[in-house]
């Protein structure tokens, strides 16, 4: 709302401006309300409801995620292969 206020506009724009917000943040952060990949003109909800599919969980995933790499100083790796 402070935000929205520092613009200047009258309060009925403001108020329509956080409403606009919400949606957007929604539609990104809740997963029945994404955009489904096949067709960005449906949600994934909508999609979901053409098919007659019932979304019960999902599990969510980031790019490189789990993939950790340790990192050893050379001289320790050549260290351990010696030893080996």
């Amino acid at each position: 709302m402070d935000i929205a206020r520092e613009s200047g506009k009258p309060e009925a724009v403001i108020e329509k401006m956080i409403v606009g917000r919400m949606k957007k943040y929604m539609a990104e952060v809740t997963l029945l309300n994404q955009a489904f990949v096949v067709n960005p003109d449906l949600t994934v909800e909508a999609a979901a409801k053409e098919v007659g599919a019932t979304i019960k969980g999902f599990v969510r995933l980031e790019v490189g995620e789990g993939i950790e790499v340790v990192k050893e100083d050379f001289a320790a790796e050549v260290a351990k292969i010696n030893k080996s």
